[in-house]
């Protein structure tokens, strides 16, 4: 299943608060996102702009389109990601998202 590497394409950023990080994987391949089944996730998008946000589950997203600067509450360090990436928020995170370029994602929430 999972098999590291060490390739530009495949590097993970981390930001992390207190117990608490958002994982980007930059340009996962199309097999990975077939055995997640993103394409049947729901949709969502939203248009540039600053956006606080907290979750209440964890959430897995794929952006189709779109650029976004996300800083976790109660940190200064920040995470870009963007259209091709699989981005992780645990559950309990709060962020803000700068979203510099409209955004529409696929996005799983694990209820638990």
């Amino acid at each position: 299943m999972g098999t590291a590497s060490t390739s530009p394409d495949a590097m993970e950023a981390t930001t992390r608060a207190p117990g608490l990080s958002i994982t980007v994987e930059k340009n996962p391949p199309e097999a990975r996102l077939l055995q997640l089944g993103v394409k049947s996730w729901p949709k969502w998008g939203c248009p540039p702009g600053r956006f606080p946000l907290k979750f209440d589950a964890a959430l897995t997203c794929y952006l189709v389109r779109g650029r976004v600067r996300a800083t976790v509450k109660g940190s200064r360090e920040s995470v870009e990601f963007g259209a091709g990436d699989l981005v992780f928020f645990p559950k309990g995170l709060s962020c803000t998202w700068d979203v510099v370029v409209g955004v529409d994602k696929h996005y799983n929430f694990d209820p638990s």
